[in-house]
């Protein structure tokens, strides 16, 4: 094995990769003792490093096309830095795990490398309440409590904000947690997030209508959703108390908001952008400032809508188990932001499933309750694995300080469907004590052998030395959007 542009390549000495046509660009990659991490820099990544943070064995089972969606986000003019994380897998453009630094001045705001759900993210809560309080019959009054408070799938419309008009709509998207909490009042302490709010120009106006139509968002605040988003009730093996987590996003807002500027995208540079999930804007588009301001009013949609669900979770947890939740962390992923690298200085960070990881001493964490020790990172796995909050270590700086945001899928929505037998796997939860919503019915193609062992994926972040695990949490009733 070989480096493309000369010199000696070392393998990770437990690489073992077929020789196909279609896995010959993993027989590229150059295995980073100190870094602990795959690498390629040649004139096909038009001399922008790629750090893949995978182990042999995930490598091995990478899906070959993703080997094109890497090199598309090498492309993006001003690109610097592309990182893999280990829950990669294919998606729109760039992969699902990717991490794109570009430059600060000139560089691009790429738009796959955020991805259509702007702003998901994570919250995780717990309590001092022993595990063995979950009882089957509690579990089950847990979620039918959840799911009478929190409307699930693709549909779902609010019922915490049931009649919100378009112009305070507009008000909450701009304000963020701030100006729900002040207008709505909390239920629950908020201090341990990750932000309140994400900054929207005045002047920015939200492109209504449109293929996209974002204006089905309105209706949607404190609405789960559907596909891998989820509310679970959680053990912590550490503590040997119940925990509840949260993952959703900013619903038909930010998809709708994705849409539109996808296509105004593609219409300013029919010459450059020959694929819809390749748009970009550069400072010198009409649309590049007007963008920024779309991924932050669709962040805080998002914010906001993990704040109403953890809340009515929270109305949920003490009305099944007489007592209250504090808040862990909440988090965004698939977002861009400006940050300060050690290695390449002023960069906008596009992190497309993928989430930050600030270790203690970092500068955006100065004047934090985490400037001290990081900030936790919220790391899913499917709902009959565990879950993991970590803390990130300095060495977090090589993968541009940010870690996967799951487990990552091994198998698509349609394989899973196709193949996956609904009674075995409906069998197999119930076997293990993991109720899913109030019938125990598991969607199928969000069964856990759909997802990668989050073990394993864990553990290749652990071995790198981006982060350590805090708490591992297993699921004990499960709550999904068919």
């Amino acid at each position: 094995m070989r480096r493309r542009n000369g010199g000696a390549a070392r393998a990770h000495p437990l690489t073992r990769m077929p020789a196909t046509t279609e896995a010959l660009w993993k027989h590229d990659l150059v295995w980073s003792e100190p870094g602990a991490y795959y690498g390629l820099r040649d004139e096909r990544t038009h001399g922008v490093e790629i750090r893949l943070f995978l182990t042999p064995a995930l490598l091995e089972t990478a899906e070959n096309t993703l080997f094109d969606q890497m090199l598309n986000a090498t492309r993006f003019p001003g690109a610097r830095l592309v990182v893999i994380t280990p829950d990669v897998h294919f998606g729109y453009g760039v992969p699902v795990g990717c991490v794109l630094l570009t430059e600060s001045s000139a560089g691009a705001i790429a738009m796959g490398p955020v991805g259509y759900d702007i702003g998901c993210g994570m919250a995780s809560a717990r309590s001092s309440v022993p595990a063995e309080a979950a009882t089957p019959q509690r579990r089950q009054s847990f979620n039918r409590e959840v799911m009478r408070r929190v409307a699930l799938g693709a549909g779902g419309r609010s019922r915490a904000l049931p009649d919100l008009a378009t112009a305070e709509f507009e008000r909450l998207v701009r304000g963020g947690a701030e100006y729900y909490i002040e207008k709505y009042g909390a239920r629950i302490e908020r201090s341990r997030a990750e932000r309140n709010r994400l900054p929207v120009d005045d002047a920015w106006q939200p492109p209504w209508a449109g293929r996209g139509k974002p204006e089905r968002g309105v209706g949607q605040l404190g609405s789960l959703g559907g596909g891998n988003h989820f509310i679970e009730l959680q053990r912590c093996e550490q503590t040997k108390t119940l925990f509840v987590q949260v993952h959703t996003g900013s619903r038909g807002f930010g998809h709708g908001l994705a849409t539109n500027y996808f296509d105004l995208a593609r219409a300013e540079k029919p010459h450059a952008i020959k694929h819809l999930d390749l748009g970009y804007f550069t400072p010198d588009s009409r649309f590049y400032r007007s963008y920024l301001n779309a991924v932050a009013a669709g962040g805080n949609f998002a914010i906001i809508n993990r704040l109403i669900i953890i809340e009515q979770v929270a109305l949920a947890f003490e009305a099944v188990f007489g007592s209250s939740i504090d808040l862990v962390y909440e988090i965004s992923h698939n977002l861009v932001q400006l940050e300060r690298h050690p290695e390449f200085g002023d960069v906008w960070v596009h992190r497309k499933g993928a989430t930050r990881a600030f270790p203690a001493g970092h500068p955006a964490l100065a004047g934090t309750i985490w400037a001290d020790s990081g900030h936790p990172v919220l790391i899913p796995g499917s709902n009959k694995d565990f879950s993991y909050i970590l803390r990130p270590l300095p060495g977090a700086a090589k993968s541009a300080y940010s870690v996967n945001h799951g487990a990552g899928r091994r198998m698509s929505r349609t394989q899973a469907t196709k193949t996956l037998n609904r009674r075995e796997i409906d069998d197999a939860y119930r076997a293990a004590g993991i109720l899913v919503n109030s019938d125990g019915r598991v969607p199928i193609d969000e069964a856990a052998p759909a997802y990668k062992p989050s073990r394993e994926v864990v553990g290749c972040v652990v071995a790198a030395g981006l982060a350590e695990i805090q708490y591992e949490l297993w699921p004990l009733a499960s709550i999904k959007g068919m």
